[in-house]
This record gives structure tokens, C-alpha cells and sequence, in this order.
């Protein structure tokens, strides 16, 4: 042993000691920040939680279910204050050397305020109704979500009811700047708002769809508590709420629809490029163009069709326009009943589930159901569409299925849209991340739609690597429903960047058919009212599918499929970006 002198030995003991105190204050640095962090976090979501009752509502949080959003003008200058604030905030904080998991959590939330704060400088809240997304077929359907299980849950409920009047008025206001700022829907998706808002009103007392409540009480209600508060509630539903639907469909008729924009695409909206633009990247967390994203649509429309032509000469059609034809008219690919078509759904999803360890190694804790689409909603509802169950199960996933004008529904997207809404699509993958350890609420219930979307697309194509779709007629609705998001891309992007008519939409979507004459109709004014959202579903599963088969190119014999699926899933829904370097990581760590 080498013995050093005493006053080199005594100038290393300092050293290592004073970077033993420097290290020591590194930890705590990092730990306090952390916590900071994590406290600001909880802070936002709490505020979030408040100032939108119906999500609360929507994901189990009951505290605030006698209210609803404020929708007022001067509520949105203090929103948009409150945003800036935390986006200050949250950029304030120092993440370096903050654990990984922190730092995308500060990255995330970053990104989320921004991307609000941007919403709100293009005004996009001035037009708070359309057919698909307004406020009078929203209101009525969050009733589904709410509790019924207690009294004071029918009181909160009576309390909503009676609330619902002001959230109108404030509504108008919102309606009354738009028009000021020629922020205005197209004319003639306005008129269809009208008779929404007829059908939803029409009913009176327990036969309206606020009445739903009323048809069932849970066990142990007394008889004296359900005759009072089914009194309360229908006195509400025909004094407050049906008349506050026939003062807004007077102010529609009167002052509203008149002014509706003439031409269907953002582009005639002021300053529409930029909206389309921000809309664009905010549903599809990417930085591809219009242009790409069109050319991409034209691509895929090709590949599929020439995958239906193949379908089709081995049933026995000279091409793919004689199968079409012969779907279209076939009585036996027809549905026989609203009941039929559900039942259909329920199979699929039921002889799916023994399949899932298959494939993933996470897997849904939390029911699901199957359902018929409110009445109210047939005439422009999509095919199917999923609402989440509550974390602790209490409240099933419920899978909505249009059963309107059945006679007229083909059957043979089926089992396709089985998978995308119930599982391994929407219902698996939103239940999985409601249950997910370690993350905050703002990440289990995030719901960044190119991978929400992508990923119920990218497991419709999981029945067949599994075996499914062994009806050739199914394997052909597959591929309609994938063709039907392929034609997306070239129809949002035709409208509203490229300025196309409806009638050109129509008439691409019909040369391209996918789908029967009510899903073309629907579809397109779908794409219409809400711009962007329709391009989420194909950019999102090609990059699934990309990653998969990266994954397994890099992998070769160790690639595991229910590994793989697990790494999409462990995160919960992520901007596309940051999932693909996620994955990268993993997939390096696979290699070592």
C-alpha cells in the first residue's frame, strides 16, 4: 500500500466530504422539485375537475354533480387567465435530473396548457353547438354516466335539471360574439342543431330523455323518496328544461342559423387556415401537412381497394364494383332488427375476450356493455361509439350502437367495429389506463384522440392475426371500415383545406364506398362539424403498425407480441411523438 502524505491525504478527506454535502443537497434539490412538481400537478387537476363537471362526472368524480361547466364570457377570460398561470408556473420549474416518468409528466402537461391557451386565441369556443358535439345532445348525454344510486344523487341531479336553463343562456352569449367574429358553423349543420334540439325536447315528463333516471330506483329507495323526487325531477324536466330547449330553438330559427356560414370548410372561417392547421396537429400530435395527409389518404384508399378486389374475385365477382353492388342489395347482409344488430356486437366482444392473454399481458379489469344509441340521436349518430366506465368498476364501458333505419344498415362491419370499440380497442385500452400505478389523473384519463383512435383501428386488424373475420363477408367489412379512414384523410383534408363542396365529398365517398347510404350521409357532415378529428384514426394505427413491425424486424425470434402490446398500453394514451420515443428506449433496452 502507497501511503500519501498528510496533507494530500487531509485535502481528499475535504474534498470527498464537501462532494458528499454537495450530492446530499443534489437529492434533496431534486426530491423538493419533484415534489413541487407532483403538488402543482394535483393543483391543475383538481382546478380542471371543477371547471368541467361533466368530465368529472364522466370518469367517477361525483363531487361536483349538481353543476354544470360555466360557459359564460367572462368565465372564459378567467379560464384563459387560469391557463396562463399554470403554463407559467409548471415552465418555472427546473426538471433536470427529475426522474424520467416526472419529466414526461411536466412535458405533458406543458404541452396540454399550451395547446388550450391556443384553442382559446382562435376563438374556437365561440361555437359551442353542431350535430355531433353540441351542447343540446351533450347535456342529455352525460345522464347515462351520472350515478343514480342514492338520494342525494337524484337531488344533485334535480339540482343540474333546474341549472340547465343558464347553461343555454350563457351559450348564446358565447353564440352572439361568434357571430360578431364570423365565427360561425355552416347554415345548413345548423339546421340540423334545430332538430336535435326538437327531438330531445319533444318528450315530455318520464318519456323525455332526462327522464331516464326515473324508469329505475336502487334497492332500499322508499316509496315516499321515489314519488317525491320523481315528481321533482319531472316538474323540472317540463318547466325548466323543455322550455329552456323551445327558448333556444327560438333563438336558433331567429337569430343564428340565418347567419350560418355558406361554405362548408374552416377555410371560409376568418383566419380558417390556422384554425384547420391547429386542428390538424392538436388530433394527430403530428407535424404532417394537409397535403401529406391527403396524399397519404389516396395511397391507402388504393392499397385497400386492390385488398377488396382480391376478397372479391374469390367470391366469385368479376370486381370489387360488382361485390359492392351485391352487399348493398343482398337482404341477407342486412340487419333483421334493432335487437339483431346488438346482439352481434355482444358476440363478437364476448368470443374476443378468451382470446385477449393471447396478445397482451395487461388486461381489462372493468365491464363493458352493449347498447342501443338514444333515440334522439339515431338520424346523425355514428355506427358505434364507446363511453368509458368509472375506475372502480362501479359504472360499466358502454358500447353505443346505432340501431336506427336497421333495415337499411349492412352487417358486415360488424365484427370489425366490435373490436374497435369494445375490445382489444377503445374499451381495453382507456380501461387499462384508468387502472395504470404510478401515474397522475391527468395521465390515466388522458385522451389524445391519434392514439385513442389509432389504436382501436390497429386492433380491429388484431381479430384476424388472431383468426377471426372467417366469414369472407366480415374479412370484406374490415377492410370497408379501414377504407372508411383512409377516405377520411382525403375528405377532412378535402373540405377544409382544399375546398371542396359537400357534393364532392358525397361523390368521392360513394366511388369509394365505405360503408351504406346513412353512414356516407352522417360521415360527411361529421367531418364537416368537427374538423381534424376524423384524420386521428389512420395516422394513428400506420404508426402502431409501424412500430410493430420495426419491433419485430429488430427483434426477429425474441419479439414478443404481448411484450410489445404491453409497451403501447403501460403509458396510457400519449401524443404520437412521444410514444415512438418511448418505444425507442424500450426497444433498445430489449437488445441488452
Amino acid at each position: 500500500m502507497v501511503r500519501l502524505p498528510v496533507i494530500i491525504f487531509c485535502s481528499l478527506f475535504f474534498l470527498a466530504h464537501a462532494s458528499n454535502v454537495l450530492a446530499a443537497q443534489g437529492v434533496s434539490d431534486v426530491a423538493a422539485r419533484t415534489k413541487k412538481l407532483n403538488a402543482l400537478i394535483d393543483e391543475q387537476w383538481q382546478y380542471s375537475m371543477r371547471e368541467s363537471p361533466e368530465a368529472a362526472t364522466s370518469i367517477g368524480d361525483y363531487r361536483y354533480n349538481d353543476r354544470w361547466s360555466d360557459l359564460s364570457l367572462k368565465h372564459v377570460e378567467e379560464v384563459r387567465k387560469a391557463t396562463k398561470n399554470f403554463l407559467a408556473r409548471f415552465r418555472a420549474i427546473d426538471t433536470q435530473g427529475l426522474p424520467d416518468q416526472d419529466q414526461l409528466n411536466h412535458r405533458l402537461m406543458v404541452q396540454s396548457l399550451a395547446d388550450d391557451l391556443e384553442s382559446m386565441e382562435l376563438k374556437l369556443y365561440e361555437m359551442p353547438v353542431d350535430q355531433f358535439a353540441g351542447l343540446q345532445i351533450g347535456l342529455p348525454g352525460l345522464v347515462p354516466s351520472m350515478p343514480f344510486d342514492s338520494v342525494k344523487h337524484y337531488q344533485d341531479y334535480l339540482k343540474r335539471l333546474k341549472a340547465l336553463p343558464m347553461v343555454f343562456l350563457q351559450a348564446q352569449d358565447l353564440m352572439r360574439q361568434g357571430r360578431r367574429d364570423g365565427m360561425m358553423p355552416p347554415r345548413f349543420i345548423l339546421e340540423k342543431v334545430v332538430e336535435q334540439c326538437r327531438s330531445v325536447s319533444a318528450p315530455a315528463g318520464l318519456q323525455s330523455p332526462f327522464g331516464q333516471p326515473l324508469q329505475s330506483f336502487p334497492e332500499g329507495m322508499s316509496a315516499s323518496q321515489r314519488a317525491r323526487l320523481t315528481k321533482q325531477i319531472v316538474h323540472a324536466i317540463d318547466h325548466d328544461v323543455r322550455p329552456a330547449y323551445a327558448r333556444f330553438i327560438n333563438y336558433l330559427q331567429k337569430d343564428y342559423v340565418p347567419f350560418g356560414r355558406t361554405e362548408p370548410g374552416l377555410w371560409a372561417l376568418p383566419n380558417g387556415d390556422a384554425i384547420y392547421r391547429y386542428q390538424v396537429r392538436h388530433m394527430t400530435t403530428t407535424k404532417m401537412s394537409p397535403q401529406a395527409i391527403h396524399d397519404l389518404g389516396l395511397t391507402e384508399v388504393t392499397r385497400i381497394e386492390n385488398e377488396m378486389t382480391t376478397i372479391a374475385k374469390a367470391l366469385g365477382f368479376s370486381d370489387l364494383s360488382a361485390l359492392r353492388s351485391a352487399v348493398a342489395t343482398d337482404p341477407k347482409l342486412m340487419a333483421k332488427s334493432p335487437e339483431a344488430i346488438l346482439e352481434a356486437y355482444r358476440n363478437y366482444i364476448a368470443a374476443m375476450n378468451p382470446k385477449l392473454p393471447e396478445l397482451f399481458g395487461l388486461l381489462p379489469t372493468i365491464g363493458v356493455e352493449v347498447r342501443a344509441v338514444q333515440a334522439y340521436r339515431e338520424k346523425d349518430a355514428a355506427g358505434a361509439e364507446y363511453s368509458p366506465g368509472t375506475p372502480d368498476g362501479s359504472r360499466a364501458g358502454i358500447v353505443f350502437v346505432n340501431t336506427g333505419d336497421f333495415a337499411q344498415r349492412e352487417t358486415v362491419t360488424i365484427e370489425s367495429t366490435a373490436y374497435h370499440e369494445g375490445v382489444p380497442g377503445h374499451h381495453m385500452q382507456i380501461a387499462i389506463a384508468q387502472k395504470l400505478q404510478g401515474l397522475p389523473l391527468f395521465r390515466q384519463n388522458a385522451g389524445y384522440t391519434a392514439y385513442q383512435e389509432g389504436w382501436a383501428l390497429y386492433a380491429e386488424r388484431l381479430g384476424k392475426d388472431i383468426g377471426f373475420y372467417q366469414d369472407p363477408y366480415s374479412d370484406y367489412g374490415r377492410l370497408v371500415s379501414e377504407l372508411l379512414r383512409a377516405d377520411r384523410l382525403v375528405l377532412d383534408t378535402g373540405v377544409h383545406y382544399k375546398h371542396w363542396t359537400r357534393e364532392q365529398m358525397v361523390s368521392f365517398f360513394r366511388e369509394h364506398a365505405a360503408g351504406d347510404e346513412p353512414t356516407i350521409q352522417a360521415e360527411t357532415d361529421r367531418y364537416i362539424s368537427i374538423p381534424g378529428q376524423a384524420l386521428a384514426y389512420k395516422i394513428g394505427q400506420l404508426r402502431f403498425l409501424e412500430l410493430r413491425d420495426r419491433a419485430k424486424r429488430t427483434l426477429g425470434e425474441r419479439f414478443d407480441i404481448r411484450a410489445f402490446h404491453d409497451q403501447m398500453l403501460v403509458g396510457g394514451a400519449l401524443p404520437l411523438d412521444i410514444l415512438e420515443s418511448r418505444y425507442t428506449d424500450w426497444l433498445n433496452g430489449q437488445l441488452h
